[in-house]
């Protein structure tokens, strides 16, 4: 029949998308750690279903960079080091900073565009910031998680007008909580250590004050870098 082998082509990439959602969030919950191995056939096992979409799953997640390759061997979680971390939030910094920056001399009102839905996807990101800033202080991280990746992805879209630029600064945060989740979760004190400064941002960028988004930012980072150089001593007291 016309159409079937479409049809059968949209559904696998569906699941495909679905299995690559699900093992994404295994990563992020450091339910799959880094360095652990499987193969093709015990995803497709594990959920049910045949090869193929489990293939195009897991070679996405490595274009993603959370997985790598082996030809042999099957696939692995990456393992990320504190360097790939803080080059992670260098790199975000700088593309944030120069997003910002590109409009601060516009005057305030630049950093939205002149769209009617622009206060709807406002109120939709400042909502999953007050669930992320409740969960940080709560130091719950499977719940921050969530909002917190959801929430920078749709500000980036919003501020950078750019989908490359918001793609990329997407991917970067993915990796650092991907990253991060098996340290924070080995810490003390968690709540002290994620950052809840979400509300504070989505209001500087709702009065279109880039000068102020660009300090919530900066203080963002610098946090991370922080806690990076103490999980880096950490490690090398117990290695």
């Amino acid at each position: 029949m016309p159409g079937t082998s479409a049809n059968s082509a949209v559904t696998r990439s569906t699941l495909s998308r679905q299995i690559a959602d699900a093992l994404r969030d295994e990563v992020l919950a450091g339910r799959l750690q880094p360095g652990q191995e499987f193969t093709v056939k015990q995803i497709a096992e594990q959920y049910g279903v045949s090869a193929t979409p489990v293939r195009e799953a897991l070679v996405e997640l490595c274009a993603a960079g959370l997985l790598d390759s082996d030809q042999h061997r099957g696939f692995r979680v990456h393992r990320f080091s504190v360097d790939d971390y803080r080059e992670m939030v260098e790199a975000r910094s700088l593309v944030a900073d120069g997003i910002f920056r590109r409009h601060a001399p516009l005057g305030h009102t630049a950093l939205l565009r002149p769209d009617p839905d622009v206060g709807v996807v406002l109120v939709s990101i400042r909502r999953r910031g007050e669930a992320a800033v409740r969960a940080a202080r709560a130091g719950d991280l499977d719940v921050l998680i969530g909002y917190d990746i959801r929430y920078w992805h749709e500000l980036g879209r919003l501020v950078a007008r750019n989908e490359h630029i918001a793609g990329f600064l997407h991917r970067l945060r993915v990796q650092a909580w991907a990253f991060s989740v098996p340290y924070l979760r080995a810490e003390r004190e968690l709540h002290g250590w994620l950052w809840s400064g979400h509300v504070e941002l989505v209001d500087a960028v709702t009065r279109g004050d880039a000068e102020a988004a660009v300090g919530v930012v900066r203080a963002y980072n610098a946090h991370a870098l922080e806690w990076a150089d103490r999980l880096e001593t950490r490690l090398r007291r117990s290695g």
